[in-house]
């Protein structure tokens, strides 16, 4: 069995990194963020790419591939820390995809697709990314999401600590989601795990560059064992995550019984991971790392707010003990697990 990318989605990653590298530098970054605004030029240009509907399926106007090529085009996003809507888009856009009615797919996810419109997703009262000014907003209450287009939305946009997204706490009454609620949770789970991994890769590239150049008593501050203890711990948490994420977008199409087992294992790893990697990031880069002119601050702002997205590791991991539990008595029982069992406990 092959673990790896397939060509055409290595091409992704490498179509969308080249562009981001070129688009979205951390200069650019900044000055779109300190303006309290996203980067229009750079969201323009995803969506004559298509992006915003990589995952849609092509009768609603998408590319029709699916959650491994998002979580590939998110990642680089992450990498990226890129200052658009896209997240909010193609959360909103799979919620309503898998759990959604005929209606509400045909009235959502073509302009979704197109990036005509803007989507976002979240708890009820949470911090949700890309709200303000999305024109359709996924609410998850208990487990139960309903959509909520934005005239109906009680929005009340909030400063966080991540300026490169607008950020809402949202209520509103509309349609209830009653398709396959669990795969929904359970995709959104595996797409924001998915950008966790470039913002923990980023961090140790960023890091790992910075130490080797950076000299104290005549050699890099590198080879000093705490350090590189350090950066080893940060290389262990990504490529954790990194499986963890890509196997729960692999469920989602492939073994779908295994994806609420591979969300919340996603969900977990990611939301602990990407606070501590970005977090080691500012500490290794020593006194600069805890300026503003240091640009690893952007990366541990992003991994904050996704890692709250994502609900505490805690509960996931009570979850899947449980689930697996409930697994083993019915084998016992000769009977098949579905892993139905497990209940989303994301704050999305």
């Amino acid at each position: 069995m092959k673990f790896d990318l397939s060509d055409d989605q290595r091409t992704i990653a490498s179509t969308a990194r080249e562009l981001l590298a070129a688009r979205s530098p951390f200069e650019r970054v900044r000055s779109v963020a300190g303006e309290g605004r996203y980067d229009d030029a750079l969201w323009r240009e995803l969506c004559e790419l298509g992006w915003p509907g990589i995952a849609i399926a092509e009768r609603y106007g998408g590319q029709g591939l699916g959650a491994v090529e998002l979580a590939v085009l998110l990642e680089e996003l992450g990498y990226a820390v890129a200052a658009v809507p896209l997240l909010g888009s193609v959360l909103a856009a799979s919620a309503i995809e898998h759990a959604g009615d005929s209606e509400q797919r045909a009235r959502w996810l073509p302009g979704l697709a197109s990036g005509e419109l803007t989507g976002a997703f979240g708890g009820v009262r949470d911090l949700i990314a890309d709200a303000p000014g999305a024109s359709v907003i996924v609410l998850v209450e208990a487990g139960a999401p309903r959509v909520v287009a934005r005239g109906d939305a009680e929005l009340e946009p909030v400063d966080a600590i991540d300026p490169t997204r607008r950020y809402a706490r949202v209520g509103g009454d509309g349609a209830a989601l009653t398709g396959n609620v669990e795969a929904a949770l359970g995709r959104a789970g595996a797409a924001v795990a998915a950008e966790l991994v470039g913002v923990c890769r980023r961090a140790l590239d960023m890091t790992v560059a910075y130490v080797s150049e950076r000299r104290q008593f005549g050699v890099p501050v590198g080879s000093f064992q705490a350090v590189a203890h350090r950066c080893a711990r940060m290389l262990l948490l990504t490529e954790g995550v990194r499986s963890a994420a890509y196997f729960a977008a692999w469920a989602a199409d492939a073994a779908p019984e295994r994806l609420p087992e591979a969300a919340g294992l996603a969900c977990a790893a990611a939301g602990e991971a990407g606070v501590e990697v970005t977090g080691s990031a500012i500490q290794a880069h020593g006194g600069i790392g805890f300026t503003w002119e240091a640009d690893v601050h952007w990366l541990f702002k992003r991994a904050q707010l996704d890692a709250a997205m994502l609900g505490g590791a805690s509960g996931h991991r009570m979850r899947l003990a449980r689930a697996v539990a409930s697994a083993r008595r019915q084998r016992r029982q000769g009977q098949r697990s579905d892993g139905s069992a497990i209940p989303s406990s994301m704050n999305l």
